[in-house]
């Protein structure tokens, strides 16, 4: 069978009294999906076109600005505000350095909950961050927070349906999100005007899992999102109309002793026809409390093996990855994922040989049969 990303219409989860039947059959279909793909395309999410349509303006207003005018923003320490191109490497967030040690060329602008989100905890802002907000954006602020309200609410849908399909009571996620470090992290694929060589270092974002519990992404229709999928190789990724792609994260496979993947996913140059165009994503994290211990569900214990994992902080988890990605700290504790990667990497180069997809692409232009990875 092709690789497919499954499909599932949640509606009965997002109304009010959706007959249980149909939300039986919503949490058959996500069990199935994690277990297999570990990505799921959902419709019937409830946000509205016009809050999307919010959101894409506001990101097209702030990363529209000169460069050295989104630098203003950038935060010290903290995952928020805004990233530069270059300035991160994801693979490093598994303990994988890219072929050419060249950082993504993505830039991106976080926002987030933050430890006064949740007043009557005495929680630290060094485990949240502090959110900045451009004000050379007119309506920046609104439109944001507008759409990072309503992903929150399809984040703790999804939830109560991952519960329902693993045999859990339907609050079980509650007591591990109810002082959740949520991040809205909203992305700008946008190479540099002129010729670009692509020599198979180029990379978009490079290869990670997710760092939390689950994450739900809005996406331009254009290529350049890629998963490795259990045949070993990488395949794209669009969303079909109106769909919402959501992925797991590495705490619910944690979770769920891999049953349920944490799938490793990258953005490649993308490319549309030959060409190079812009590609958009914001993805919303929902990462568990920062004083929540993830261990393995015993339903999902291994009689012979027993824990897969050892029970982690979520602060430490989420320390050790982005310590990877921002801080140039290879995370040498994601032993699993580094050997996929490195299993992908030596299939690609052994199908392709190593100077598989050099060439050079012009912006707007580009050359007939760029790579855009297996489909």
């Amino acid at each position: 069978m092709p690789f497919q990303v499954p499909v599932i219409d949640i509606t009965p989860y997002v109304d009010d009294g959706g007959p249980a039947a149909e939300r039986a059959r919503v949490a058959r279909e996500m069990d199935d999906a994690c277990a297999r793909v570990g990505f799921v395309q959902i419709l019937g999410h409830g946000i509205p076109d016009e809050t999307v349509d919010g959101l894409a303006a506001a990101v097209d207003g702030f990363f529209g600005l000169p460069l050295e005018t989104k630098k203003g923003y950038r935060v010290a320490g903290a995952n928020r505000g805004y990233s530069p191109p270059k300035s991160e490497s994801l693979s490093l967030s598994l303990g994988v350095e890219s072929a050419g040690h060249m950082n993504d060329f993505f830039e991106a602008f976080n926002v987030g909950t933050e430890a006064r989100s949740f007043p009557g905890l005495d929680l630290s802002e060094d485990d949240y961050g502090r959110n900045v907000w451009p004000a050379q954006v007119g309506g920046f602020e609104r439109a944001v927070l507008g759409y990072f309200a309503r992903a929150g609410r399809v984040a703790r849908t999804l939830t109560r349906i991952f519960a329902d399909a693993l045999g859990e009571p339907s609050d079980f996620f509650e007591l591990l999100t109810d002082h959740s470090i949520d991040v809205l992290r909203m992305n700008n694929y946008a190479l540099p005007e002129g010729a670009v060589t692509l020599d198979g270092d180029l990379t978009g974002m490079g290869e990670h899992t997710d760092f939390g519990l689950v994450t739900v992404l809005w996406a331009d229709q254009v290529a350049g999102l890629q998963v490795l999928a259990t045949d070993g190789a990488w395949h794209d990724v669009s969303p079909v109309d109106g769909a919402l792609l959501v992925n797991l994260g590495d705490l619910t496979a944690r979770l769920t002793n891999d049953r349920w993947m944490s799938t490793l996913h990258r953005v490649k140059p993308p490319i549309v026809d030959g060409g190079i165009v812009r590609r958009r994503s914001a993805a919303y994290f929902h990462d568990g409390n920062v004083d929540a211990v993830i261990s393995t569900l015993p339903s999902h214990l291994d009689a012979a093996d027993e824990l897969a994992y050892e029970p982690i902080l979520v602060r430490d988890h989420i320390k050790a990855k982005l310590a990877g990605s921002r801080q140039g700290k290879a995370n040498v504790a994601a032993v699993r994922e580094a050997a996929r990667v490195r299993a992908a990497a030596g299939r690609e180069t052994g199908k392709d040989g190593p100077a598989a997809g050099s060439g050079t692409v012009t912006p707007g232009r580009g050359r007939r049969g760029s790579p855009q990875g297996p489909r």
